[in-house]
């Protein structure tokens, strides 16, 4: 992985860089390594993914997975790592009148972070709820309901795999893909 920053990056930050790259996620979830943000830490690295279905291109969901490293440590952090995330996917029209959307992708990411042994500090995030509806000459397009998870929080420590399996994880409950029960892994199909 490739890391923004300034100087060489320190101990610490490699050893979580590595915790991520042995970290193994769902054969849908594909991920892509972008320049990390440069002016919110000393060093950071950023990945994105997009989960697609099964023998299929079509993407079902998306997200921004960042990792933000600042050896001195920032207060509002309370920590030195800091992880912000995105997630993006596109829901069925009826669950856009769903009041309780918002509520319950909070709990798909708290329980996320649960289920993978995550005991995140200084939590935060929103929960956003898109509705378009088309009119005059794109009338004929059904209507759409996106939801977008944002959230930050600081690993007590540098093993961030458990981290990015939970953003995994959370990524594949919004694409709407069934759990994968403990110890199983998806097969993947063939070539």
């Amino acid at each position: 992985m490739t890391t923004t920053g300034s100087g060489e990056a320190p101990a610490e930050f490699l050893r979580a860089l590595r915790t991520l790259r042995a970290t193994r996620l769902r054969s849908e979830v594909h991920l892509e390594e972008i320049p990390g943000p440069g002016r919110i830490a000393p060093f950071s690295v950023a990945l994105t993914a997009e989960v697609r279905a099964a023998r299929s291109a079509e993407e079902l969901a998306t997200g921004r997975f960042v990792v933000l490293h600042d050896p001195a440590g920032q207060e509002a952090w309370d920590g030195v790592f800091r992880l912000v995330t995105l997630v993006r996917a596109t829901l069925e029209p009826e669950l856009g009148a769903d009041e309780m959307l918002a509520a319950v992708a909070w709990t798909w990411f708290n329980d996320a972070l649960t289920d993978n042994g995550v005991v995140p500090h200084a939590t935060g995030g929103t929960v956003t709820r898109v509705l378009s509806q088309s009119f005059g000459a794109l009338a004929d397009r059904p209507p759409e309901v996106e939801v977008e998870i944002r959230a930050s929080w600081t690993a007590p420590d540098g093993d961030l795999g458990p981290h990015l399996r939970a953003w995994a994880v959370l990524l594949c409950q919004a694409a709407g893909l069934p759990p994968l029960p403990t110890g199983v892994s998806a097969i993947s199909p063939l070539r």
